[in-house]
């Protein structure tokens, strides 16, 4: 058996990792799109033939884990693709979202290159491409084992980092091996979703790393601490509170406690808006799949009726409804993807909103270095937005509560249901090397052994 490390290796996006069997069984983990600066030509190539892989196993819905799957059918895969009954929801919204977005950002791109008497830029899929895809995705129950063939059985384990993600647990019948693939590991003590479960003793583990050098701050009261913010901002100020959050799970966690806020009657009388098309959709797919919520917002709906609907929550889908957001004075609340404020509707919230001191930009989840939340977390005096250079006059605060992703001690207490002697080794993904490194260092105090950082394209043999 060997792993090749095709993307999230020594970076936090495009998760995408190759298993090959004794038995020559090409599995792929993840099929995830890179995101940020300087990517296009990573999305372009896989460092492998798409043709060759046998079957893809996903562990969830986002962009930087599913986002290159209509790319890998267009280039020759024709297998089976597992996941959960979420996660296969999502994705049929993702990722057409995803051919839109990439369709309108390459004809900008394009237009720059042509004018500069550049070669325009390749398309890494289309909606046919996505539809295409989609017809491969089949159905996996959690915990209920899978044979892939006559060697290979895998098993899938609750993840808790948003709807439908999964741990993959891997056996190598005919090689008497194991590999526990953690996919993104979801925070104990979620709002909406279980916590993730523990999984079998496995020999080997493919291990996320994306918060491995920080804890998450306590959040004694993360209700309370909300609503501060949006009293400070839309009653003492009379500005606007825009929030960045990504379309799956942030969105929702967010519209739960402000309609508990709401159902206590402590949030004020102001309009909240969800302006997001995908964040309306993946309420949807939320309300329909609650096999994934845990006994406390099943215990909210059964006596409010919703978590996700008060009667000042609009949700908005038309592109004039939102160009008005922009133009009204009034105090309001605004979530809006995307979580890193890089793409959608939100950088055009933030581009009209940030030059006034009456607003406040609350960031609540993870940002890459390069995006521009990452620069807003920074407080910087500019930031430049469409490539114009703005004043950083809006307040900005940060809410590390409502991360997705477990911080090094919540992921060691993960990795707790293993016999630390038996692992014979932890490869370290999804995560920036310096946080690597610091995770490693905390993974060898807490008693693991044999540890790794493998480089992009790198090849192990087990």
């Amino acid at each position: 058996m060997k792993i090749q490390f095709f993307g999230a290796a020594q970076r936090v996006t495009g998760s995408k990792h190759l298993v090959t069997t004794k038995s020559g069984l090409n599995i792929l983990l993840d099929c995830g799109l890179f995101q940020g600066i300087n990517t296009q030509e990573l999305n372009l190539e896989f460092g492998f033939d798409a043709a060759t892989v046998n079957v893809l196993l996903l562990s969830h819905a986002h962009i930087d884990h599913s986002g290159l799957i209509p790319r890998l059918v267009k280039k020759g895969f024709s297998g089976k693709i597992f996941c959960t009954s979420a996660t296969k929801a999502l994705c049929e919204i993702m990722l057409l979202d995803s051919a839109g977005i990439q369709s309108r950002d390459l004809e900008r791109i394009n237009k720059r290159k042509v004018k500069r008497g550049e070669k325009p830029l390749e398309i890494l899929y289309e909606e046919q491409d996505v539809e295409e895809s989609l017809s491969l995705f089949e159905v996996i129950s959690l915990e209920k084992p899978f044979f892939l063939d006559k060697f290979t059985k895998i098993t899938f384990y609750n993840a808790g980092h948003i709807l439908g993600s999964a741990g993959i647990f891997l056996e190598f019948l005919d090689e008497k091996k194991s590999l526990f693939f953690t996919g993104d590991i979801g925070r104990p003590n979620d709002k909406i979703l279980e916590s993730p479960s523990a999984f079998p003793q496995a020999d080997y583990i493919i291990c996320e790393s994306t918060y491995g050098n920080r804890l998450h701050e306590a959040e004694v009261d993360m209700k309370q601490h909300l609503l501060e913010i949006v009293e400070h901002t839309c009653v003492k100020k009379g500005g606007k509170l825009i929030i960045p959050a990504f379309a799956v799970d942030r969105t929702q966690e967010l519209v739960f406690a402000l309609d508990q806020l709401e159902s206590e009657g402590k949030l004020p009388r102001i309009p909240v808006f969800v302006d997001s098309p995908l964040s309306v959709k993946a309420t949807l797919v939320m309300k329909n799949h609650q096999e994934d919520f845990n006994k406390n917002i099943l215990s909210y709906i059964k006596k409010e009726g919703d978590a996700f609907g008060f009667s000042n929550l609009h949700y908005i889908t038309e592109v004039l409804e939102s160009k008005k957001l922009n133009e009204s004075k009034m105090p309001c609340i605004i979530i809006s993807s995307s979580g890193m404020a890089e793409a959608g509707r939100i950088k055009h919230h933030i581009a009209n909103n940030v030059e006034n001191h009456k607003n406040t930009i609350m960031m609540v989840g993870y940002c890459s270095p390069n995006s521009l939340g990452a620069q807003l977390k920074l407080k910087p005096a500019t930031v430049k937005i469409f490539g114009e250079e703005k004043i950083l006059k809006a307040e900005v605060a940060v809410m590390d509560s409502f991360s997705a992703h477990a911080d090094y001690t919540e992921m060691i207490e993960h990795l707790s249901c293993q016999n630390k002697n038996a692992i014979k080794g932890i490869f370290l993904v999804h995560g920036e090397i310096e946080t690597q490194t610091a995770f490693k260092n905390h993974l060898l105090n807490a008693g693991f052994q044999d540890i790794f950082i493998p480089n992009h394209g790198e090849t192990v043999e087990m």
